[in-house]
Formats: C-alpha cells, sequence, structure tokens
C-alpha cells in the first residue's frame, strides 16, 4: 500500500534541480523524487576492488594498441569549451 510523505525545507537549489530532471523525463515532481528516492535506496553498492575487476574485464575485451592515449585526451576534451 503506497503511503503518503511530506518533505519540509528542501533547499531551493535541491528543488530546482528535482524540477528541472522531471522536465527532462517528462515525469511529475512526485513521480520524479520516487525514481530518485529509488535510485539513491536500491542501487547496489559496489566496493572499489569489485569495481577495478569489472574494469579489468573490460579492458581486456578491448583490441591491444587501438587506444592511445592522445586519442583518449581528445575524446575526452571533445565538445568541452
Amino acid at each position: 500500500m503506497p503511503t503518503t510523505l511530506t518533505l519540509k525545507n528542501i533547499p531551493d537549489d535541491v528543488y530546482d534541480r528535482l524540477k528541472a530532471s522531471a522536465e527532462a523525463n517528462r515525469r511529475s515532481m512526485n513521480s520524479e523524487a520516487i525514481v530518485c528516492l529509488e535510485m539513491a535506496l536500491q542501487s547496489p553498492r559496489i566496493t572499489t576492488a569489485e569495481r577495478l575487476e569489472r574494469v579489468r574485464k573490460l579492458r581486456a575485451t578491448l583490441q591491444k594498441g587501438k587506444f592511445r592515449a592522445k586519442d583518449i585526451d581528445a575524446m575526452k576534451r571533445e565538445g568541452r569549451p
């Protein structure tokens, strides 16, 4: 059964970001707040070791020598002022 929750004293910047996110996702403020809470509370936390293992597995699937440091730097800067 759904329950009602009232939030008070929400900082203006948090409210503005929630409102902008709701508009961008075409949701009501209520729906956006629920989605944000679900993501924050249900997302699994992974350890640094687990994250590094995932990166190593991904790196192992890439072709050797395909990505050079200067190419990676250029891709990171692409679209930035």
